[in-house]
C-alpha cells in the first residue's frame, strides 16, 4: 500500500492525530469529560507525568452511566480505562490496522527520545485517522464481512437511558431512532457526550431530542474506499446501509478499517 506519489508505503506518522490531549490522574471525571467535550474529542489519555495508563473514551460514559445514572465525581486514576498498544510514526498503516483488529486496542503513537532513548507520546492514531490513510489508496474492499447486520433501533419517546443501556448490553456505540419502521435519527456515543452531558440534559428526557439527524445512509453493496469518502466528507463515523429504502446493515470506522486490512 503506497502513497499516490508511490514515494514509500503510508505510515503511521503522516495520519496520526498529534499532539495528544492528556489529563493527570488526579483530575476529576467530570473535569475530563468537558475537555472532552470543549476539545471535540472521544479519546483522553491519561498520563502519570510520562507514564502513560490508559485511554478514556466515550465507552466509558456508557458503562457508568448505566450502573449509577451519572457520571461519578471522582478522580479518573479510578475509572476504568481502555488499554493501548504502542506503535511508532514509522509503522506501516496495514500494521497498524491488523493491531487494532486483532488485539482490539487502542493505538498510541512513540517515538525514541534522541537523548535518552525513552518513549515520548507523540500521537494517537484513531480508526477515524486509518480510514483518511485507506482513502488514500486505490483499494475498495468488500465491507460485507465487517459490517454488523443486525440493527438496533429504538422509539423516539424512549428514554436516554434507555438508549445508554441497550448501547452498553449490545456494545454498540449508536442505535437508530426509527419512526413507523424508517430511520427518523441515529443517537450515538458522540451525542451523549455532546448533546446530553455537555448541556447538562437529564438522561430521563426523550432520547428523540438528542440524536443526530437527518441519517446520513448509503446502498448495501458500497465499497469500503467509497463508504469511508461518505463519512469523512459528513465527519460521521458510522453509517447505515439500505436497501429498497430500508435500513439493512450498519458500517463504522472500525468496520472499514477491518476490510481494509483484511485486503
Amino acid at each position: 500500500m503506497k502513497l499516490r506519489s508511490e514515494a514509500r508505503p503510508l505510515q503511521v506518522g503522516d495520519f496520526m492525530s498529534s499532539p495528544v490531549v492528556t489529563v493527570n490522574p488526579d483530575t476529576d471525571f467530570v473535569d475530563a469529560i468537558q475537555i472532552m467535550i470543549a476539545k471535540g474529542i472521544g479519546n483522553l489519555v491519561v498520563a502519570d507525568g510520562e507514564l502513560i495508563t490508559g485511554v478514556i473514551t466515550e465507552r466509558e460514559l456508557l458503562q457508568y452511566l448505566t450502573l449509577e445514572k451519572t457520571i461519578p465525581n471522582k478522580q479518573v486514576r479510578y475509572i476504568m480505562t481502555q488499554k493501548f498498544t504502542k506503535v511508532t510514526p514509522n509503522t506501516p498503516i496495514l500494521e497498524a490496522a491488523r493491531i487494532m483488529i486483532s488485539k482490539k486496542t487502542r493505538l498510541l503513537v512513540f517515538r525514541k527520545d534522541e537523548k535518552t532513548g525513552s518513549d515520548q507520546l507523540a500521537g494517537i492514531i484513531t480508526a477515524s485517522d486509518l480510514m483518511r490513510a485507506f482513502h488514500e489508496t486505490d483499494l475498495n474492499p468488500s465491507i460485507k464481512s465487517a459490517m454488523a447486520n443486525k440493527i438496533i433501533t429504538l422509539r423516539p419517546n424512549s428514554t436516554i437511558l434507555g438508549a445508554v443501556k441497550l448501547m452498553l448490553k449490545k456494545g454498540i456505540g449508536s442505535v437508530i431512532v426509527s419512526t413507523n419502521g424508517e430511520p427518523y435519527a441515529l443517537f450515538t456515543e458522540r451525542d451523549l457526550l455532546n448533546r446530553v452531558l455537555g448541556k447538562r440534559v437529564d438522561i430521563e428526557e426523550r432520547v428523540g431530542n438528542y440524536c443526530s439527524h437527518p441519517v446520513i445512509t448509503a446502498k448495501l453493496g458500497i465499497g469500503a474506499k467509497d463508504a469511508a469518502k461518505i463519512m469523512l466528507t459528513n465527519k460521521i463515523k458510522r453509517l447505515p446501509l439500505t436497501k429498497r429504502g430500508r435500513v439493512v446493515a450498519m458500517v463504522t470506522a472500525r468496520d472499514l478499517v477491518e476490510a481494509f486490512q483484511r485486503s
